[in-house]
């Protein structure tokens, strides 16, 4: 590598944000080195994120769709029975395609991959240390893009069988008796939807008056009752007071708003209640970069840090901690490094919790308009009204359109409901070109399809919906 260490670029970090900085960054033609200590590429979200948790929630849609709605549609199956190995072996097999995937675009672009732990040592300077060696290489500009790790519940760290984070949620040996899930937030939530369609009691308790963090309240009482019909025993406003672990289960103590106790036991209890930026032994902060109260990564709006070389992308810094957040902030970094205009127009970033039926959202909450005392309009509409949606037998859940009550611009769309999480696209869309709702109700929509509850929704911000 002596011939090598010199470079324009040096990432640290191959997650989401990362490699997508990479390959756009050596696409345009600059020299570039990405450090990643896991000895495959793409991050939390490729290996024990996004995409093994949405294998297993697919799988098992189809287990309990074939055991508990086939029926209904006049298909009538024998015993269904659950091969939970072959689920789990099927989840890693799309993990290692995708994986294999970012290796086969690192070598199609040229994107010179170091395998180890990355340390800042200098402005310019990384020390990769991997394999039983340690090597020096030199950038111009270096980029952070390190993630996020789970936060552990005070007083009840992670061991890994009984108190588990979500990366060992993924690999369950056996589908557990009762499943205790700490945080009703986008990773409890669906989570606690694999385990709960595979057989388990899953029992949620959430310290905050509703689940789903920041989605519109009235969709997220709507997802409630949902969840609640499926199944979900949920706790709101109840905090966890103790966590003790033994040798055949854990014991969880709680209690609620008005003070009373609530007492659990199950085979495990998974923490979901956040994440944390991921710094730990990178050498940023002996390097100068600055950090806020939180541990992330102050950046100015080109991703810059106080120090002029260095920059930071993805979960390590402010925003929602979103595998699409950080692939376009990496693409922007990586066009502004080579002279160009790269931007992120964060108002246009759609949120997805992939349960059934899935949420989606862009955009803001009435919640949220009326603490900024923004005037707007709502429209409504029912997936029981949609004709797509009656023929899927799959009609829980609505679309929420708000928009400006002087100008009708879009200021947020909420969907709970059938694809939601594809639905969204057209919303993000509308935004980024600073579309109102008669945008989106002037447009055809084919029909019979989930996607004219959006248009009909939009319709009714007008108090104009035709089918309701």
């Amino acid at each position: 590598m002596a011939e090598a260490t010199r470079f324009d670029v040096v990432i640290i970090g191959a997650g989401p944000g990362g490699y997508v900085a990479a390959i756009r960054a050596a696409q345009l033609g600059l020299k570039v080195a990405c450090v990643e200590k896991s000895p495959t590429l793409g991050g939390t979200c490729l290996n024990v994120g996004c995409i093994p948790s949405k294998a297993l929630l697919e799988s098992s849609e189809l287990y309990h769709f074939t055991r508990d709605g086939l029926a209904a549609h006049g298909v009538t199956v024998g015993s269904v029975k659950l091969d939970l190995a072959a689920m789990l072996a099927r989840k890693e097999k799309v993990v290692g395609e995708l994986t294999r995937g970012v290796e086969g675009l690192f070598k199609k672009n040229r994107v010179v991959r170091l395998t180890g732990a990355g340390r800042i040592v200098s402005p310019h300077e990384v020390e990769v240390t991997g394999a039983g060696k340690t090597e020096r290489i030199q950038g111009e500009h270096i980029v952070i893009a390190t993630g996020s790790e789970p936060i552990p519940l005070p007083g009840a760290p992670f061991d890994g069988k009984r108190v588990i984070g979500s990366t060992e949620a993924l690999s369950l040996a056996k589908v557990p008796q009762h499943l205790i899930v700490i945080g009703g937030g986008v990773i409890g939530m669906e989570l606690g939807s694999v385990w709960l369609r595979l057989g388990a009691k899953v029992t949620v308790v959430e310290m905050l008056p509703g689940l789903l963090g920041a989605v519109d309240g009235q969709i997220a009482k709507a997802a409630h009752k949902i969840y609640a019909k499926q199944g979900f025993a949920i706790h709101l406003e109840t905090k966890v007071t103790g966590v003790k672990s033994g040798g055949h289960g854990v014991a969880v103590t709680c209690q609620d708003a008005a003070g009373k106790k609530l007492e659990l036991s199950g085979d495990a209890v998974l923490v979901s209640i956040g994440r944390r930026p991921f710094t730990e032994g990178l050498g940023a902060k002996e390097a100068g970069v600055a950090l806020d109260d939180r541990g992330r990564i102050q950046i100015n709006s080109h991703f810059q840090t106080s120090v002029p070389s260095i920059y930071a992308i993805g979960d390590v810094v402010a925003g929602a901690m979103l595998a699409h957040k950080a692939s376009e902030e990496g693409i922007a970094l990586a066009e502004h490094l080579a002279g160009q205009s790269g931007h992120v127009n964060y108002e246009a970033i759609p949120s997805i919790v992939y349960t059934h039926p899935e949420v989606a959202w862009v955009g803001q909450g009435e919640e949220q308009l009326k603490a900024a005392g923004v005037g707007y309009r709502v429209g409504t509409y029912p997936f029981t009204a949609n004709p797509r949606a009656k023929t899927l037998a799959d009609t829980d859940g609505m679309v929420k359109i708000i928009a400006d009550a002087k100008t009708d611009r879009l200021l947020g769309v909420f969907i709970v409901g059938p694809r939601a999480g594809d639905l969204i696209a057209e919303a993000a869309v509308a935004f980024e070109f600073g579309g109102s709702a008669e945008d989106l109700a002037r447009s055809v929509h084919a029909h019979p399809t989930l996607a004219e509850a959006v248009k009909e929704a939009a319709l009714a911000v007008d108090k104009r919906a035709i089918h309701l």
